[in-house]
C-alpha cells in the first residue's frame, strides 16, 4: 500500500440553516484503502459523497484529490473519480448495451463489456430498453458502468440497494478487486460489515 494520500478532507463541515450535519471532519485515503460512511438517515452521508465527488460545496473545509481541490480538477482528471448515487443515470430509451456504450465513449474507454454483463447476469437483457428493466436490473447496469469507468476512486451511496444476495456478494468482490488493483473507495452503507476489510476507515456521521 502506498503512503501517498490521494483523497484528503480537512475541517469539513455542512450546515443546513441552524442544523449541523457534521463538522471538523478530517480524513486521508491512499491507494488500496476503503472508507465506510455510517450513520442514521439524514446524518449527511449522501451530502458528504457529493462533496467528495465535487458536485456540492461544503459549508467549511476542503477536499483535494492528488493535492488539487476537487472542484478544480482538469477535465482529463475528472474521470479518475466515479460517483454512483441513488439514481442509476440510465437513458431509459436506450438498451442496456447502448447505455454502456454511451458511457464508455464518454470516458474514452473501449466498449468491451460482455464479461461484465455475464458476471451481472445481464446478458439476456443486453438489448432491452432500460425503461423495462426491474429495479434490481437497473442497479446492476449502474454497477456495470462503475466497473467499466476505469476510475481510481469509487464513491458509492448505498450501492447494495435493490440487489439480491448474489448481486451484493459480487459488488463486494468487485470492490475488493478494485482495492487490490490500487484503487480506493468510499461507501455509504447501513451494513458496513458487508464491505469491511482490514484497515478500513470508519467515518461515523
Amino acid at each position: 500500500m502506498t503512503d501517498r494520500v490521494l483523497l484528503r478532507g480537512r475541517d469539513l463541515g455542512v450546515w443546513r440553516g441552524e442544523q449541523c450535519l457534521f463538522e471538523q471532519l478530517d480524513f486521508d485515503l491512499g491507494a488500496q484503502q476503503l472508507a465506510l460512511l455510517v450513520g442514521p438517515n439524514g446524518s449527511g452521508k449522501t451530502t458528504l459523497l457529493r462533496i467528495l465527488a465535487g458536485l456540492a460545496p461544503p459549508t467549511s473545509g476542503t477536499v483535494t484529490w492528488k493535492d488539487v481541490a476537487i472542484g478544480k480538477l482538469e477535465a482529463e482528471n475528472r474521470g479518475e473519480v466515479a460517483y454512483r448515487g441513488h439514481f442509476e443515470a440510465l437513458k431509459r430509451d436506450l438498451t442496456v448495451a447502448e447505455n454502456l456504450s454511451f458511457h464508455t465513449a464518454l470516458w474514452n474507454r473501449q466498449p468491451a463489456f460482455d464479461e461484465v454483463l455475464t458476471e451481472l447476469r445481464l446478458s439476456k437483457v443486453a438489448d432491452m430498453r432500460a425503461r423495462y428493466l426491474s429495479a434490481g436490473q437497473r442497479r446492476r447496469v449502474a454497477l456495470a458502468m462503475l466497473q467499466l469507468s476505469g476510475a481510481t476512486l469509487w464513491l458509492m451511496d448505498e450501492p447494495t440497494t435493490n440487489l439480491d444476495i448474489e448481486g451484493r456478494a459480487l459488488l463486494v468482490e468487485w470492490t475488493r478487486r478494485h482495492l487490490a488493483r490500487g484503487g480506493l473507495a468510499v461507501v455509504a452503507t447501513h451494513q458496513p460489515d458487508e464491505f469491511a476489510t482490514s484497515g478500513a476507515l470508519m467515518i461515523e456521521l
